[in-house]
């Protein structure tokens, strides 16, 4: 089968925060037989292989107590251990290869691990409790500053073999309506365009104006996947 240029291989994106742990981001992986995690100060994102309940209970065994993780499958078992807590729908989202992309005109500057807690408030107006204190380990940051003060940013997440994801855009409330998440995204994917890399990303269906940006700009849909927050349930549910 020929994979059409808006197509993302099945083999990485029906489980993608597996396969980035196996991968590129191997390094961070935090495992227990078929289960993987990201460190808690890097990313919120487990994974299992397969969405089992001996799988699930190996992922309970890598849980602290109070701490939620979001896991990808399009349907998980209940497990004695594990309570589920909310799911949430999202789009992936390609960037066709063949489009052109146009060269930012604003000032947009490489940020590194001593901007974190800059890049942490900034991005915890938007969606809080995503983008952690070493979340931008994961790929390449970049902002733009006004007054010395990080107004708006975006870079890099989950990374596959040849697709790095687009993640962390966000922009100052007080700032928005300035095409800066734009210049970003467009920032970002003509560094991915250099190195023959394609860029996609996720966003939550509810989430229509982002939905609007995205599509605006060219990115097409290529499937929809469902993400479900776990954590460990407490002694006293056990035991109830």
């Amino acid at each position: 089968m020929v994979l059409k240029m808006t197509d993302l291989p099945e083999s990485l994106f029906a489980n993608p925060v597996w396969s980035a742990l196996h991968s590129v981001h191997r390094r961070f992986a935090i495992s227990s037989g078929e289960a993987s995690r990201y460190p808690a100060d890097v990313s919120p994102f487990a994974a299992v292989a397969t969405p089992g309940a001996a799988a699930l209970e190996q992922l309970a065994s890598l849980l602290v107590p109070e701490e939620s993780v979001w896991v990808v499958a399009e349907s998980l078992p209940e497990v004695p251990s594990l309570r589920f807590k909310t799911k949430l729908e999202c789009l992936q989202m390609v960037l066709p290869e063949d489009m052109n992309l146009p060269a930012p005109s604003i000032d947009i500057v490489p940020l590194s691990n001593s901007d974190a807690p800059a890049m942490v408030a900034l991005t915890d107006a938007a969606f809080p409790g995503f983008f952690r204190i070493r979340t931008c380990e994961m790929g390449s940051y970049y902002g733009i500053r006004s007054g010395g003060e990080l107004i708006a940013m975006g870079g890099e997440r989950l990374m596959l073999d040849g697709y790095p994801e687009i993640s962390g855009i966000c922009t100052h409330p007080e700032h928005r309506g300035k095409g800066y998440a734009e210049a970003i995204i467009w920032h970002i994917a003509r560094a991915h365009r250099r190195n023959d890399l394609v860029s996609w990303l996720h966003v939550a269906s509810p989430n229509e104006r982002a939905i609007r940006l995205y599509s605006r700009m060219g990115f097409v849909e290529s499937r929809r996947i469902m993400l479900h927050r776990l954590s460990l349930k407490a002694e006293s549910d056990n035991n109830a």
